[in-house]
């Protein structure tokens, strides 16, 4: 197979790895909090060393490419291209919340008729969700909603719905249904991005390095605090 650098920062935790042949080479994780622009140049440059000394040829870069953190994602994809150019490599997006599922899935043994819901927290009262049955194929697509007691009313009647990621917490406080099962603490994390990294290199799906994007989902709008607001004469 390949040698592939794996880069995830959607969340406050920031991940590089690096695996050949399935086997994970070097990973390193932080989860203290978001600190990105520190921590990932420090890392991908351990993770190239390490090519080096073993005199391996990077064939690739995989990068999460959201939903997720504005800033994290930018900062993720935008070392992820670094490398490429560098490197005259292919660049890999491995969506997050398909991430999340396929972690998941790996982990876990489901019922056939089982939903998994990945669900990575968008603020408020509002998460970033797909839907992908019990084998991993997706149902429903990426999009954010609005959550209440009865957003997944008709799912959770007919099949036991497993809500996985960082968005389960909000979640698991207004959804009381029996049929609803969650997993608060997985994260998407850089090690777990190896099977859905090598599948899409044997498949050849690239992204274009010069024009790709993350997938944020909804437009970034910044705000600023109340007492930063001059006032209005």
């Amino acid at each position: 197979m390949a040698l592939i650098l794996h880069i995830e920062t959607s969340t406050n935790v920031c991940s590089v790895a690096l695996s050949h042949d399935g086997n994970i080479l070097f990973s390193q994780i932080n989860r203290e909090g978001p600190s990105h622009a520190s921590l990932i140049g420090p890392y991908l440059d351990e993770a190239l060393k390490i090519a080096e000394s073993n005199e391996m040829k990077l064939d690739a870069v995989a990068v999460s490419s959201g939903p997720g953190s504005y800033t994290g994602l930018r900062i993720g994809v935008a070392a992820a291209k670094g490398v490429c150019y560098a490197k005259h490599i292919p660049l890999i997006a491995v969506p997050t919340l398909e991430l999340l599922a396929d972690t998941y899935l790996k982990r876990n043994q489901l019922p056939d008729e089982a939903l998994v819901r990945p669900v990575m927290d968008a603020r408020r009262m509002e998460v970033y969700s797909a839907v992908y049955d019990s084998t991993g194929h997706c149902l429903k697509p990426a999009e954010a909603i609005v959550v209440d007691n009865h957003t997944f009313d008709a799912e959770l009647a007919a099949h036991p719905v497993y809500f996985v990621g960082n968005g389960a917490l909000k979640l698991h406080q207004v959804i009381h249904s029996k049929q609803a099962h969650f997993e608060e603490t997985l994260l998407p994390v850089a090690e777990s991005m190896i099977a859905l990294a090598e599948k899409a290199y044997g498949e050849g799906r690239f992204e274009n390095v010069a024009y790709f994007e993350p997938f944020y989902l909804k437009d970034f709008v910044a705000t600023v605090k109340k007492h930063l607001i001059p006032p209005i004469n």
